[in-house]
């Protein structure tokens, strides 16, 4: 397959199209690095089938440079986002334009050119729905922006499920939907800017203390990246379900169902690391989700998927890694 990997320098990006590459696809990355790095896709560097495309994707110019690298296009992998929860509050206008306007450019680009799309959307986008575990059609819950704006990701992960739903109904795209559950693994960005496990295992890498939001009671299925990526890849490959269902229009849930408390992560963290340092509570971001748990029984139907790394085992895996860097 003639592959285009929106955000294909970030986290799950880059490790997206070292599984692509081994499985013999072609692949071209749209990054515009703004939290993408070269250095993840290092090892991509060299080969013949992989190519990259400095630019943002919500610009059609570079889509189309894409296309002409790869000399066509089959499928498309949109990952490219502004995730991070700070990102949420302090730039809600960045979060929703940048999300927005990609994800417009991408469903229309793979229309036009009848080439399938994995749109890579989050459980986000249900908002604050407390029904657990959260299944592939549940409601979309949002408070009002007068309380806090952190919704503004999750809002925009909606509204790019409903562009690829449209694209699907009207455009007859074959657009599918994939929802990845608090992934983590090497690259994965940390600082003030990053996600939870990173943050952590930075902190205890710097030998200090780790900041918990609030007491540390929400709980989070942590899944480690590889487990995702298979999911991903899958939703790509399969031209129909394993149980003989179509895909296109489908949305799927791919998440560990370890579900674990962040202050118990944080106390794990510790331990794997040998540090001696404290867990010190701090004001969290508003309106962080108290729950969440995927329901994974159609991923596990039709892609044949399931979560295969623990969190201890994941943690120490990031902690060795984290080391040799």
């Amino acid at each position: 397959m003639r592959c285009i990997v929106t955000g294909g320098a970030g986290f799950l990006g880059s490790h997206l199209c070292e599984s692509l590459l081994s499985r013999g696809h072609s692949v071209c990355v749209v990054d515009d690095l703004f939290r993408g790095r070269k250095s993840n896709m290092e090892d991509c560097k060299g080969m013949p089938d992989f190519h990259f495309v400095l630019g943002d994707c919500s610009n059609i110019e570079k889509m189309e440079k894409a296309e002409e690298k790869l000399n066509g296009v089959d499928v498309i992998f949109h990952l490219a986002a502004i995730n991070g929860t700070r990102y949420f509050n302090e730039r809600p206008d960045l979060v929703i334009n940048v999300n927005i306007k990609t994800t417009n450019t991408v469903v229309k680009f793979a229309s036009d050119r009848g080439a399938r799309l994995v749109f890579t959307s989050s459980p986000e986008a249900f908002g604050i729905q407390n029904q657990m575990p959260l299944d592939e059609e549940a409601e979309a819950i949002s408070p009002s922006p007068h309380h806090h704006l952190r919704h503004s990701y999750g809002a925009s992960k909606y509204l790019g499920e409903i562009l690829v739903q449209y694209a699907v109904r009207e455009r007859g795209l074959d657009g599918r939907i994939i929802r990845p559950f608090n992934g983590y693994g090497p690259r994965l960005k940390g600082g003030e800017h990053g996600q939870v496990t990173s943050i952590f295992i930075q902190q205890c890498l710097e030998n200090s203390n780790i900041t918990l939001h609030g007491d540390g009671s929400q709980t989070r299925c942590f899944t480690w990246y590889s487990d995702l990526i298979d999911g991903i890849v899958a939703l790509g490959e399969l031209d129909e379900g394993l149980d003989g269902s179509s895909l296109k229009g489908r949305s799927f849930n791919i998440g560990s169902k370890e579900e674990v408390t962040i202050r118990d992560l944080a106390e794990l963290t510790l331990e794997i690391s040998g540090s001696k340092k404290e867990i010190v509570p701090e004001e969290g971001h508003p309106g962080d989700t108290l729950r969440r748990v995927p329901d994974t029984s159609s991923a596990e139907a039709a892609l044949g998927w399931q979560s295969t790394v623990g969190i201890k085992e994941g943690i120490l895996r990031c902690w060795e890694w984290i080391l040799s860097e």
